[in-house]
This record gives C-alpha cells, sequence and structure tokens, in this order.
C-alpha cells in the first residue's frame, strides 16, 4: 500500500515524469491510475510474471531487464513453475 501512496504522492506533486514499477500485481492499478491522469509517464516491468489484465489497461508501456539480471546475477531469479 505505501509504495502506490509514493507513486500518487510523486505524481500529484510532478517530482517525476516516469515511473517504472516492478510488478505485475493488480493493486497498483489506482496509482497507476493517478500518475496517468497527472501526466507521468506509468512503465512497468513485471519481471517475467504474469501482468493482471487490469493493470495492463493502465499503463504506458512495457520494459523487461529480466536477460539483463539472468546474465548479471542468475542466482537472484526464482526458479520458473512448472
Amino acid at each position: 500500500m505505501r509504495i502506490g501512496v509514493d507513486i500518487s504522492s510523486l505524481a500529484f506533486k510532478r517530482q517525476v515524469d516516469r515511473i517504472i514499477l516492478v510488478s505485475g500485481d493488480s493493486d497498483f492499478v489506482p496509482a497507476a491510475k493517478q500518475a496517468r491522469r497527472e501526466g507521468i509517464d506509468f512503465i512497468l516491468d513485471p519481471m517475467g510474471s504474469h501482468i493482471e489484465d487490469e493493470l495492463f489497461e493502465h499503463i504506458d508501456g512495457l520494459q523487461t531487464r529480466i536477460n539483463w539480471l539472468k546474465k548479471k546475477s542468475p542466482s537472484l531469479l526464482l526458479p520458473s513453475p512448472k
């Protein structure tokens, strides 16, 4: 919840031009909506995880660093679900 409040606060005060959220959780939909209403680019990096449809509707773009992480620190990645 705190991250969502921080996103909304940064957007409302126009302290950032872009927010990159590393998550795919639909709990962040209200914060994403607020940021976009304030003209902030809202970018999502789900790190290879599922993105809830409700959240996908409220983002400006996707980017991921999963391949970079695989090369630099593969031990930080969780095994793929089977």
